[in-house]
This record gives C-alpha cells, structure tokens and sequence, in this order.
C-alpha cells in the first residue's frame, strides 16, 4: 500500500467512526435504516428469498438448535423462574380474562364430537380395556361399601344389604378383583363394553350443561389465588427431572425426518401466503409499525457501537472491511 493510500484509508476510518459517534449515530442508524425500508419496500418476499436455501436454514435449526448449549441455558433460565415465581404477587384473574376464557372454554366443549372420536379409538388397546374395568369395578365396590355403611345405621336393612353386597362381590369382589379375573384375561367384549361405557360417561360429562359452570367456578376460585412459583409445592430435583425429559423430548421430535418435512411445509405455506407482499407490507400486515422498528434500532445501536468502541473492535472491523480496496492494484496505480 503506497504512503497515500494509507492515509486516505485512516482518513475514512476516522470518517465512519465519526459518523457512528455521538449525536451523528442516531442519525445514521436511523437513515441506514429507512433507505434499507426504502429500497425493500419495492422488492416482493418472494424475489428476495429463496426457498430452498431457507429449508436448509430451517432443518439445520430444528437439528442443532433444541440441542444447543443455548438453548439449554435458556430452559435452565425458564425453570428457575417457574420454581421461584413472579417478583411481584398477583392473582391469576388479573392476568387471563374471564371473558376471553369463557370463549375458550366455549370453544373446548364444543369439540365433543372430537372426543369422542378419540376415545373410540381406545377400545383397540388391550391395556386401556384393563385399566376400563378396573376404574369401573372399583367405582361399583365403592359405591356397593357406601351404600352399606348408609345401610348399617338403619335397623333392619344393613343386613339386608349386606346379602345384597354379598352376592354382587361374586362378580366384582372387595376391589373388583373377581370381576377383573372373569374378564381381564381374554378382554373381548367385556374390556370392550367397559371401555365404551367409560367413554360415554366421560363424554355426557362434558356435554352436560352443568360441567360449564363447574369448570367456571374452580375458575373463580383458581383466579383469587397468588400466583406463585414451585417453591415448596414441588422438589426442584423433580422438576429438573420432567423439564430435562420434555426437552430431550422436544430435541429427539425436533430433529425427525418428518418433523424436518413439517418444517419445509411451513416455509412453503409461508412464501405462498405472504410471498406476494413486500417486507414493509408484511410489517403493516402484522401491525407493526415501521417507525417502531427504527426506533428500537436507534435505542439498541449506542449500547453496542459503545462497546465495540471501548474494545478497540469497531475501528478493527472498519478497518478490515476498507484495507483490501486501499490495497487494490488499482488503487497503488492512482497514488504510486
């Protein structure tokens, strides 16, 4: 580089650490940032990117990113946050709306029909068929004990009951044990009746019109309590224990050949339905406004142009992006 070149380079050098000091760094961040609107608000989503390059961002995100250190400390984070609750008490009410809950709750007991379905879909599983019979033959011996213990304070009638009780318990025994030995061994068509009935008793559960006001009135209940962390309601060692295994996992689901299709699914979705607009209409399409982004920018850029500064770095970096034009053939055959 000949002795003139390296003086025009310290001169730009000082220029641009000039304009990106001071009152002069709000104005240049804030005119970067509109001419960058500017000349993208006349180029469609769809003419900037490319589609595959971002199904390979988007596979490489869901394979490395759940698994990161990152990631990891940031589930770290949340977890101590859940466990030691909120700095200030509130109440869960002040936080969700009644009104907004209804609707969902509305919305919840509507999908009946979906249940259902689902549940239907239970009887083909030998296990669920046990557990079925089990539930219902220890529901009928807890009913069988109660009515008896009514019925022992009646003179006259325990004992009559208790022959009643006598002969039912050939079928279900003291805890439904018999009633699960004349059925569970080969299931058939008992598992498959207990089931059935389970599913019908859950589902008119659910559409019953007292079940809305029920779940209404845990809500009221639910909604005056402070809300709290897991502090001494759950051993922290335990809560490690389920968040490590909800993100192991989210990183084994993530990471799937057909999680990865999911992903290129949603970047397809995504240019078909918003390819045709430019990025500051997309802005105006999710309200976001775009004088609000340039602000935040303005606001973020001193903490990280100072730092960079007082390390040395910013002069570095602009150094290094300039040095190889003043050191162009070019350039030492205008100034040789």
């Amino acid at each position: 580089m000949t002795p003139l070149a390296q003086q025009l380079l310290d001169a730009q050098v000082r220029f641009h650490l000039a304009e990106l000091a001071g009152d002069r760094l709000e104005e240049t961040v804030r005119n970067l940032a509109s001419d960058l609107f500017a000349a993208a608000s006349g180029q469609q989503i769809a003419d900037l990117v490319d589609v595959p390059t971002l199904h390979g961002i988007v596979e490489r995100a869901l394979r490395d990113v759940p698994a990161s250190a990152g990631v990891g400390g940031i589930v770290e984070m949340a977890t101590d946050l859940v466990y030691a609750g909120p700095p200030e008490p509130h109440s869960l009410g002040e936080v969700i709306d009644r009104e907004r809950l209804e609707a969902v709750l509305d919305e919840v007991l509507a999908l009946a029909p979906v249940l259902e379905r689902a549940l239907d879909k239970l009887v083909d599983s030998p296990l669920v068929a046990t557990l079925a019979t089990r539930f219902m033959g220890r529901v009928v011996a807890e009913v069988m004990a109660t009515n008896q213990a009514i019925a022992d304070k009646v003179p006259g009638l325990g004992g009559l009951v208790s022959f009643g009780t006598s002969a039912a318990a050939k079928v279900t025994g003291a805890a439904g044990k018999q009633f699960e030995g004349l059925i569970s061994d080969t299931m058939g068509k008992g598992g498959t009746f207990a089931v059935r009935r389970l599913n019908k008793i859950v589902l008119e559960t659910i559409q019953d019109p007292t079940t809305r006001e029920a779940i209404l009135q845990v809500w009221e209940l639910a909604s005056a309590e402070q809300v709290r962390g897991l502090e001494g309601r759950l051993e922290r060692e335990d809560l490690d224990g389920l968040v490590d295994a909800l993100h192991d996992l989210v990183i084994s689901t993530a990471a799937n050949e057909h999680m990865l299709g999911v992903g290129r699914l949603v970047v397809d979705a995504f240019v078909d339905r918003f390819g045709g607009y430019t990025p500051t209409e997309l802005l105006d399409e999710l309200e976001i406004s775009r004088d609000d982004v340039v602000d935040d920018l303005v606001r973020l850029a001193p903490g990280v142009v100072d730092a960079l500064r007082e390390s040395g770095d910013l002069e570095r970096i602009i150094r290094a992006r300039l040095e190889p034009f003043y050191a162009s053939d070019e350039v030492f055959g205008l100034t040789r």
